[in-house]
């Protein structure tokens, strides 16, 4: 047997190491919690104290038990990866039709690993469907949250351009972002933000595809990063970038080392086949067509809203 896969406690009550990739830390640790059911209880013995170690330790201060129980994982894991530095409970995603799928999934998948209740927060009752046509049922909708502590706004396309007039949309965000520790928003998500007009006279990135026009529409100063953080507005370019962005807020609230295991659960170690993804390492050709291609579908749309809207003033 191969020795980095003899057995103990963790694989005997949830399988070999590849069944357990993808659980999730919080997942993993509740498991935890719960494992010992229908067994014998054992005998209540507190773990000793254990001194928390630092982000750039290599070794542990006192040695570390061989094996994780229900006894003694609270107290390892508080060790090893330390305590948040703000509260945090709740945590909602907006969805809507049209979302891009990544643009939610990603940060869904990262941030529900924090321990916190995580719900993706719909505009309408009823299942929404992607940009690639997935449907999705919604945990809630806007009018039954009314507090959280983290916001995330996903973009999408026609759908993300719609919200960003939806003045129903843009008073909840504005009332919700009064009480976040932190408000963020993904691809052209940003422009959602962007119209509540909180992003006014703060640096943000949004996706690439006319960035710099969409950021000064909203009177944002583009910071052509791939993520980027101002106070507690934290704003991504396209898609993948907010995944990176949601690591990035982990690692501030919740440390290095949870955001490290995060990390391996999710075994990130990006290397694409090619180079591309950013306009800087893609050839003009399938930049030029990208570009035509969104402009057929936006520059319509942004034409017929602003027409509804000068009319709606009148």
């Amino acid at each position: 047997m191969n020795p980095r896969m003899r057995p103990n406690t963790l694989t005997q009550r949830f399988g070999t190491p590849g069944v357990m990739r993808g659980l999730g830390i919080a997942a993993l640790a509740g498991a935890l919690a719960l494992c010992g059911c229908g067994e014998q209880p054992a005998p209540h013995r507190p773990p000793p104290p254990i001194e928390r170690l630092s982000v750039d330790d290599a070794t542990p201060k006192v040695p570390l038990p061989q094996e994780i129980t229900p006894e003694n994982h609270a107290w390892v894991m508080d060790a090893i990866l330390g305590k948040p530095k703000h509260p945090i409970r709740q945590i909602g995603i907006l969805v809507y039709d049209g979302v891009n799928d990544l643009d939610f999934m990603g940060p869904r998948y990262i941030l529900g690993q924090a321990g916190a209740t995580t719900r993706l927060i719909g505009v309408k009752p009823g299942p929404i469907k992607t940009v690639m046509g997935v449907q999705v049922i919604p945990d809630t909708v806007i009018d039954e949250v009314k507090q959280l502590d983290i916001l995330i706004i996903p973009g999408g396309f026609t759908g993300t351009i719609e919200a960003a007039y939806d003045p129903r949309v843009l008073d909840w965000i504005r009332a919700i972002d009064r009480g976040t520790t932190y408000t963020g928003a993904i691809c052209t998500g940003v422009w959602i933000l962007g119209a509540t007009g909180l992003l006014e006279g703060r640096r943000a990135s949004t996706n690439w595809y006319r960035e710099e026009e969409f950021l000064q529409k909203y009177k944002a100063i583009p910071a052509h990063e791939r993520y980027t953080v101002n106070g507690k507005y934290w704003t991504s370019a396209g898609v993948t970038a907010g995944m990176d962005m949601s690591l990035a807020l982990l690692n501030d609230n919740w440390g290095q080392r949870y955001t490290q295991g995060v990390m391996l659960d999710m075994e990130y170690d990006p290397a694409p086949p090619v180079t591309g993804g950013t306009p800087e390492k893609t050839p003009w050709l399938v930049r030029w067509m990208l570009t035509a291609m969104y402009d057929a579908g936006v520059n319509p749309l942004v034409e017929r809203l602003e027409r509804a809207r000068a009319s709606a003033k009148r």
